[in-house]
């Protein structure tokens, strides 16, 4: 099968979406499929075009499973909405011309959401070609960006929920990663709808999880050369590892560091990575001798980043987790450490603390809980190893990069067969 796939991220880019697109792609091709992959060129670890990269609109290369045609993302500062939306639109158009002249001869098409953009971006692909297209969704826009208060005014977001919701009516498969956002998203695509169409039009949503990797992420010894390299080596580390964006409270972190600093100087506080939000929370945290910021690492050091901590903290905003499930929380079951998961009640992320018993969840946005949760695995670190030991037992029975790839194949296969 011909595949084109449209994504915002693909490898040596680092973004997590990259990571989880590359992969499902190289599993594709493993099991004999063609690619065209329509992508960015690689930006996103210092929001600007990595260096070597610059000078070209867009830049193709040929593999021995097809091409890969990475295209200007044209990047802006995330807290510019109207600039934001121009770059979006400038990647989308290159994206879709691109898409749309591909040599391959798709059987179907895969486009990755965010950016939304992209949905109609793969319907137009798609339509150019009178093949199925199915739309992956990593978090639910624009719901995030409303939330965050990051999109305002009722037309802009009217607009966007419009965008939104035709956009999953003219794919032929929306898939997401779990439950909630299946509800999420089938509650939109089925509104003001008769029964007869509503019913046809949720039976399009699919829940296919991200993968984790257990056996590239492995429980390893937590006295790593990460450690050494950056102070770290025999202190106590509770870490937040991933994008430090507007989604994450990662006040909290400041806040339970700053009630940490003088009763238990042993313990240190790592957020590890980059964003838009840093800038400030670096500012916020200049006072704070407990308190390390790290740059992103390259992609291979991950299991020895996520081996370096006692306690992994997984903070988001009051409904975001709705919304969005950060892959980074396989990723930490899969290291065997445990979580303390800062999110609403009975969404996706405090279930599968619950059910994997490999930390605590509390309440979003209330610092006297999560600074209670983590000094308590601090203080019993037997119960955190029993914890984190059962986040891995749990996450090994989850699904493999070589399930997810099948998943999508299977998806394709029925739909291609309809016709």
């Amino acid at each position: 099968m011909n595949l084109v796939v449209l994504c915002p991220h693909f490898a040596p880019d680092v973004a997590p979406t990259g990571d989880v697109m590359t992969r499902i792609a190289m599993e594709l091709v493993e099991r004999g499929h063609r690619l065209h992959v329509v992508t960015s060129l690689p930006w996103y670890q210092r929001h600007a075009l990595e260096p070597g990269w610059e000078g070209q609109l867009v830049r193709g290369e040929v593999t021995e499973w097809g091409r890969v045609s990475r295209v200007h993302p044209f990047p802006t500062d995330k807290r510019n909405i109207p600039a934001r939306a121009l770059a979006f639109g400038g990647f989308t158009a290159l994206a879709t011309a691109v898409g749309s002249a591909s040599s391959l001869r798709p059987d179907a098409v895969l486009a990755m959401s965010p950016p939304l953009t992209l949905g109609p971006a793969g319907w137009l692909v798609a339509g150019a070609r009178r093949v199925p297209l199915v739309f992956n969704i990593q978090d639910v826009f624009p719901d995030v960006a409303v939330e965050l208060g990051l999109l305002q005014g009722r037309r802009a977001i009217a607009a966007a929920r419009w965008l939104e919701r035709t956009t999953y009516r003219l794919s032929d498969a929306v898939t997401v990663l779990s439950d909630d956002l299946a509800d999420n998203v089938r509650e939109k695509i089925t509104d003001g709808l008769a029964p007869d169409r509503a019913t046809a039009e949720a039976s399009k949503v699919r829940v296919i999880p991200n993968f984790v990797d257990t056996d590239r992420i492995r429980p390893d010894g937590r006295e790593t050369s990460y450690r050494a390299e950056f102070g770290l080596a025999g202190k106590q580390v509770v870490m937040y590892a991933g994008n430090v964006g507007f989604s994450q409270s990662l006040d909290l972190v400041l806040l339970t560091a700053r009630s940490f600093a003088v009763t238990r100087p042993e313990v240190v506080f790592v957020i590890n990575g980059g964003g838009a939000a840093r800038p400030e929370l670096e500012a916020a945290a200049a006072d704070l001798p407990n308190v390390r910021f790290v740059d992103m690492q390259p992609a291979e050091r991950l299991p020895e980043v996520l081996a370096s901590a006692d306690v992994h903290v997984v903070p988001l905003k009051a409904g975001l987790a709705w919304s969005s499930v950060p892959s980074k929380l396989y990723s930490i079951l899969a290291a065997g450490r445990p979580i303390v998961a800062s999110v609403d009640e009975g969404t996706e992320v405090a279930r599968t603390v619950e059910r994997a018993g490999a930390g605590l969840s509390v309440p979003p946005d209330d610092p006297a809980a999560f600074t209670a949760a983590v000094g308590r695995l601090l203080d019993e670190p037997h119960a955190a190893a029993q914890m984190g030991a059962s986040g891995r037992r749990f996450v090994e029975g989850w699904a493999s990069p070589a399930a997810v790839a099948a998943a999508y194949e299977d998806l394709f296969s029925e739909l291609t067969a309809r016709g």
